[in-house]
C-alpha cells in the first residue's frame, strides 16, 4: 500500500474578484500575465448597490461573475493590480476585490518540485 501524506503550502493568498459579468476573461487574462496560474470562475446575483448607484445615474446590473485566484506571496500585489486594472474597478458600479492570506494550501505536488524545494 502506497503512503500518503498532505504537503502543505504556506505564504499565499486568496485574491476575490467580483465584477459586472462578462469582464472576467479580461481580469484573468490580465493576472496570467503576470503568471498566475489559473483561477475557479463563478457567477453570481448582486443585491444592495444597485438602488444606491442607481441614484447617480449609472445602472448596475445585478448579474456579476466571481474570480478566484490562489498566489504565491510574491506574486500577490502584481497579480491584485493587474486585475484591479485589467477591470477598471477604479470606475464606480464596476466591483469590488479583496485579497486574504490563506493559512494552509493543500494539493498535488510533483516529487520533482519537493525534493527541489528542499
Amino acid at each position: 500500500m502506497n503512503e500518503r501524506s498532505i504537503t502543505y503550502l504556506s505564504d499565499a493568498f486568496l485574491i476575490t474578484c467580483v465584477l459586472q459579468k462578462e469582464l472576467a476573461e479580461e481580469v484573468l487574462a490580465a493576472a496570467k500575465n503576470i503568471g498566475a496560474q489559473g483561477a475557479t470562475i463563478s457567477y453570481a446575483r448582486g443585491t444592495g448597490i444597485r438602488e444606491r448607484m442607481g441614484l447617480l445615474g449609472v445602472t448596475i446590473d445585478e448579474q456579476k461573475e466571481v474570480i478566484r485566484i490562489i498566489v504565491s506571496e510574491e506574486q500577490a500585489n502584481l497579480v491584485f493590480e493587474a486585475m484591479y486594472l485589467a477591470g477598471k474597478l477604479d470606475t464606480p458600479g464596476m466591483g469590488i476585490m479583496y485579497m486574504v492570506k490563506l493559512d494552509r494550501v493543500a494539493t498535488y505536488v510533483p516529487e520533482a518540485i519537493l525534493n527541489a524545494a528542499n
